[in-house]
């Protein structure tokens, strides 16, 4: 029989409670900051060798610019932005932190008197919660480094993997009604077609499309992180919203 006093037994029982409980927290909190997984069986338990680099796809651009009408071919400016904000959710949703990540280096080309476009980003070249984003999505936190740092990690490699898909491209042309654009947008190797309304303003240089509109990681074969039975869980819808400043390039730099 134990000759510790019972007083000393209960306090012992509460430190190792105190330490499961700390334990179990900083998992949560370490998982809340995951990004969504990808589909079940896109990453092994044990991580397979590397895969070879992606070869460069076929350029996007060829087949607008082969039947290009004879007014300017625009290219998408420097200063062009998508952003897309995705939510967590889930009972435990407090333990976790929405996200902003962002496109910023955009290749396109804009074919106005067609109503036709082009444009692609790597995903790898995506930053993940700016301030200045979060701040204009409505985010009053900010994530430390190192939980930016694991998102990304985790987005690029768990999610979209980026290796295997290193593209998102969008072609786009004009909808029969006005103000709505037809768009195929290709990501994680899935393509869909979305209806997008889309305020076009023109300038003294080219035009601006600004817009938003939202999409489903399920669309595209991702499955959105969900952990304790939906305790936690990032939402599958993505919101997203743009502003993309075309202007005209001289005809021998248009590709």
């Amino acid at each position: 029989m134990s000759s510790t006093p019972p007083i000393a037994l209960r306090a012992l029982a509460r430190q190792r409670y105190a330490a499961a409980a700390a334990a179990v927290a900083a998992g949560l909190l370490l998982a809340a900051c995951a990004a969504p997984d990808a589909a079940p069986g896109a990453t092994p338990a044990t991580p397979p060798p590397a895969a070879p680099a992606a070869a460069q796809p076929a350029d996007p651009f060829a087949a607008l610019l082969a039947g290009r009408a004879a007014g300017p071919i625009l290219r998408i400016a420097d200063d062009a932005l998508i952003a897309i904000t995705v939510r967590r959710g889930g009972a435990l949703a407090r333990l976790g932190h929405d996200h902003v990540v962002a496109a910023r280096r955009i290749d396109g080309r804009v074919d106005p008197a067609a109503g036709l476009a082009v444009l692609r980003f790597r995903l790898d070249e995506m930053t993940v919660d700016e301030a200045v984003l979060r701040h204009e999505a409505g985010l009053a936190t900010q994530p430390s480094a190192d939980a930016i740092a694991g998102t990304r990690v985790n987005m690029l490699t768990k999610v979209l993997d980026a290796q295997r898909h290193p593209f998102v491209e969008v072609r786009v042309q004009r909808g029969a009604q006005a103000g709505m654009l037809q768009a195929d947008i290709t990501l994680h190797g899935v393509t869909r077609r979305y209806t997008v309304p889309v305020a076009i303003e023109p300038g003294p240089q080219g035009l601006t499309a600004r817009g938003a509109l939202t999409l489903r990681q399920t669309d595209f074969g991702i499955t959105p992180f969900s952990v304790m039975g939906g305790a936690m869980a990032v939402q599958d819808a993505l919101e997203i919203r743009f502003a993309l400043p075309a202007r005209p390039v001289a005809p021998d730099a248009v590709r």
